[in-house]
């Protein structure tokens, strides 16, 4: 049986190894917990692009390239405009303090990912006014399937609209979701090639 290792334990480990790194090792390891506090006040929205320029002003340029990736990694497909706008601004504010630097290709980037995340966003908000619609004009589009306990299938007015909206969209958003989040993930993939 596998021997439970107390957090005291754990934590004795931890300084022990910590112990055998050489100076620039513990550098290094120091820098990266401070990146990675700063992405924390980040990601809380916390920071302004100037003030993300400021506060990492002074970390190594490995680290800068890190931050980015683990920034492009948050952004997603469902993202609100005001995430999406801190993301691409602190992407962007990292992007000034490399050396090899190229804004204007990681920007265009950006903007197209959000062309296409506000294009989603619009597509799926129209089918769903449009199936409201329909539902709501056409009753037999709240029948629903149902299995009957021989194996047959039957069809049963369901108990709303609400409803028999939720039933139609699961249907569209998988097909939407997977057309469009390809897509996206295509293009982050690119994005995050360039911030190398």
């Amino acid at each position: 049986m596998a021997e439970v290792k107390s957090a005291f334990e754990k934590a004795m480990e931890k300084m022990k190894s910590i112990e055998s790194l050489s100076s620039e090792e513990k550098a290094e390891m120091k820098d990266r917990e401070e990146m990675k506090s700063l992405l924390a006040v980040f990601f809380k929205g916390r920071l302004s692009r100037d003030e993300i320029w400021q506060r990492f002003k002074g970390i190594k340029p490995s680290l800068l390239r890190e931050a980015q990736q683990s920034i492009a990694d948050s952004l997603r497909l469902g993202t609100s405009q005001e995430e999406f706008v801190l993301r691409r601004d602190g992407i962007l504010a990292i992007e000034a303090l490399k050396e090899k630097r190229n804004p204007s290709a990681i920007e265009s980037l950006i903007n197209a990912m959000e062309r296409l995340r506000k294009e989603y966003s619009q597509a799926k908000e129209q089918a769903v006014q449009q199936l409201r619609a329909a539902i709501e004009q056409n009753p037999q589009l709240r029948m629903r399937p149902v299995r009957t306990p021989d194996g047959r299938t039957t069809y049963q007015a369901a108990l709303s609209v609400d409803e028999a909206l939720q039933t139609k969209m699961s249907e569209f958003l998988s097909e939407h979701e997977k057309r469009y989040g390809e897509i996206f993930g295509q293009a982050l993939e690119k994005l995050k090639r360039e911030l190398k």
